[in-house]
């Protein structure tokens, strides 16, 4: 499948233009354009700076979700997040509002894996972040719901893997039925919601910031704490930073499971031709699924 299409074309000239008449006090630092993912064009600003513009319409609406939680959020957490410091607004052949943000120095953790030792802050992270949101803090219909509302997606990207690779295997479909069965035994807290390594930086095993923000709502933090299996290549780290998290009952690691269980799927079936480096972070969370713990 690959990245999608973009609505909007997005080059450093017109990220300037944007800049110019929006911040002029910020439009003679240097601009470079340093990524383009499936919802975002992010170009560094300075050395200390970023522009996060959303390529879709789909994203307008996260950039908004950011713009307007994020800040609430962020004093609570023991990790840098880009807070916007400053916010972009549609100007002429650009449609929606976009963001300045702090940058966050790092490689993502799927090229740069955190040591174990780092396995006391992702749980340190996960316990500041899961914490009760205000009642008109928003929903999301993907992530942090009930995990047998996402069944049938599963069982549709499992059915079209069957034919393209055996990575869904028995021991796969046993955790996600074990993850099923697990009551919903947690009120809904606040979530990242798309807490996979590449929103993940680190720098010299160190665990430095969590980015893109987007999908942030209230739901289920199981749907977070599958991350642990992304994220943590030993055993034994995983073990420390659940032990991390005491107020995470045994059900919520079992629909952790599950969450990162569909994950997995979602990414082998967007990527499995488009996206080496996606594929590996699929395969590489089943392995850690099935040894546990």
């Amino acid at each position: 499948m690959g990245i999608p299409p973009a609505d909007v074309t997005i080059n450093e000239p017109k990220a300037r233009e944007l800049l110019s008449h929006q911040h002029p006090d910020l439009a003679a630092l240097p601009l470079t354009a340093v990524a383009c993912g499936w919802d975002n064009a992010i170009f560094r600003l300075g050395d200390d700076l970023a522009l996060r513009l959303p390529r879709r319409e789909l994203a307008a609406a996260l950039v908004l979700n950011e713009q307007r939680w994020l800040p609430r959020l962020a004093a609570q957490l023991p990790l840098k997040v880009p807070v916007p410091i400053r916010v972009g607004v549609p100007q002429g052949w650009y449609p929606w509002n976009w963001s300045i943000v702090p940058w966050i120095d790092g490689e993502s953790a799927d090229l740069a894996p955190p040591d174990d030792d780092q396995a006391d802050i992702v749980g340190r992270f996960f316990e500041a972040l899961h914490q009760p949101a205000p009642l008109d803090a928003p929903h999301n219909a993907y992530r942090g719901v009930p995990l047998a509302q996402r069944e049938a997606t599963f069982r549709e990207r499992a059915a079209k893997l069957k034919g393209r690779c055996g990575a869904i295997d028995t021991r796969v479909i046993a955790i996600w039925n074990e993850a099923l069965a697990a009551p919903q035994s947690t009120a809904s807290t606040w979530i990242h919601g798309d807490l996979h390594p590449r929103n993940v930086l680190c720098e010299r095993g160190r665990i430095e910031g969590i980015i893109d923000w987007g999908d942030m709502a209230q739901g289920d933090a199981a749907s977070d704490l599958a991350a642990i299996w992304m994220l943590l290549p030993n055993l034994r780290a995983r073990l420390r930073a659940m032990a991390a998290c005491p107020t995470v009952s045994s059900a919520t690691w079992a629909r952790a499971k599950g969450w990162a269980v569909l994950y997995a799927a979602i990414f082998l079936d967007a990527a499995l031709e488009s996206d080496p480096g996606m594929v590996a972070i699929a395969m590489r969370t089943l392995d850690r699924l099935k040894q546990g713990p």
